[in-house]
């Protein structure tokens, strides 16, 4: 029951990262570049109402976002689980703690398979 629970925050922490990315890639047409914000508030200031009408703070468990957007490039990240540091290992992940990393337009780090 807990594993479906977690598997349900992960599906709708990638929903929003899906979500976030495209706005910033409307944004990135108007403007020839990418927010230059590394806070999700800043994401918000920048997107919202124009490019979406609102964009989630937290993850499927409550962590909040982090960002890091600069003129060419962006990431936007959910420690997972337990909210930690977000490593980077890049590719599908195993364990419901590891990050969930959407950069440039698509996933670099998912879940992938039974998570435990």
């Amino acid at each position: 029951m807990l594993n479906a629970l977690d598997r349900a925050k992960q599906k709708r922490t990638m929903a929003d990262l899906r979500t976030v990315s495209s706005a910033i890639e409307h944004y990135s047409v108007d403007n020839t570049n990418y927010p230059m914000v590394n806070t999700i508030a800043g994401l918000q200031s920048a997107l919202v109402p124009l490019y979406t009408e609102s964009i989630p703070s937290e993850d499927g468990w409550s962590n909040t976002y982090v960002v890091d957007s600069v003129p060419f490039e962006y990431t936007i990240a959910s420690g997972g689980k337990d909210g930690g540091a977000i490593n980077v290992v890049g590719g599908e992940t195993a364990y419901f703690d590891d990050a969930i990393i959407f950069a440039n337009g698509q996933f670099y780090q998912w879940p992938a398979g039974k998570q435990q």
